[in-house]
């Protein structure tokens, strides 16, 4: 219970700017400081990166020759994990459904990375040769072996390009969160995968427009005389980075 006073609480849906429609509050920012994105990319590049089993499915060689492809062509606006996101219509061709991502993203004129896997390149069912050089055109394409893990060049290559830059991926990133070596770290990673992470858990509607990253930190806020409390109507498992739509908004009266 909130400490002293009397209180009055009502649902909200928070502004995409990240203001609250009842008492006008504006939440604390999902951006963090420069100091702290700084301490942050150094920790996920040293302790996550180069600190874990990275290349038991990746050869150093494979994520050197990757370093300086993206060092080559930095920044990017968004980096897409493409295996992933072809997968998110099962009824559609995997290449279709990256085609579509590619195209939408493609529109706003950002600088665009996917992470494919060399069997993309491959003339399939699935993959469809004039459709991957048309993707070409739009976007930077790195091919990686087929068993490689690709989670490293996903955050590599999006914090490397700054605070600007988002990714698309439908994985929690859990085990890499759980490589962090103390709280703050990890509560940094968190705050910075909700503001970055563009993903949808299901199936994207009709593609993008799915959830995008908010400008506010999805978290409970408090001024004192003011809670913002995320607020779901039914107990479903919540991972850390997605961001609820509906929040209660309690005043003191």
């Amino acid at each position: 219970s909130i400490p002293g006073g009397n209180w009055r609480g009502r649902l909200t849906k928070i502004k995409d700017s990240g203001q609250c429609p009842v008492c006008n509050h504006q939440l604390e920012d999902s951006n963090l400081t420069e100091e702290e994105y700084s301490n942050l990319s150094e920790r996920i590049i040293r302790d996550v990166i180069h600190g874990t089993d990275t290349f038991r499915k990746t050869s150093p060689q494979e994520f050197e020759a990757f370093q300086t492809f993206v060092e080559n062509r930095l920044p990017f606006d968004i980096v897409i994990d493409g295996l992933n996101v072809s997968h998110i219509k099962s009824r559609k061709m995997q290449c279709e459904n990256l085609f579509d991502a590619v195209n939408c993203l493609a529109k706003e004129n950002a600088r665009l990375l996917v992470l494919g896997r060399k069997h993309m390149l491959v003339n399939s069912s699935n993959w469809k040769r004039e459709m991957m050089k048309e993707m070409q055109n739009k976007a930077d394409f790195f091919f990686a072996e087929n068993i490689s893990e690709d989670d490293a060049f996903l955050l590599y290559a999006t914090l490397r390009s700054g605070q600007h830059c988002k990714f698309v991926t439908r994985d929690f990133l859990r085990d890499h969160k759980a490589c962090l070596p103390d709280s703050l770290t990890r509560h940094l990673f968190r705050k910075w995968q909700r503001g970055h992470q563009i993903s949808k858990r299901n199936v994207f509607p009709l593609f993008f427009p799915q959830q995008p990253p908010f400008r506010y930190d999805c978290v409970v806020q408090t001024t004192g005389d003011t809670w913002h409390i995320p607020y779901k109507d039914v107990f479903e498992e919540k991972y850390s980075y997605q961001v609820p739509r509906k929040w209660l908004c309690i005043q003191q009266k």
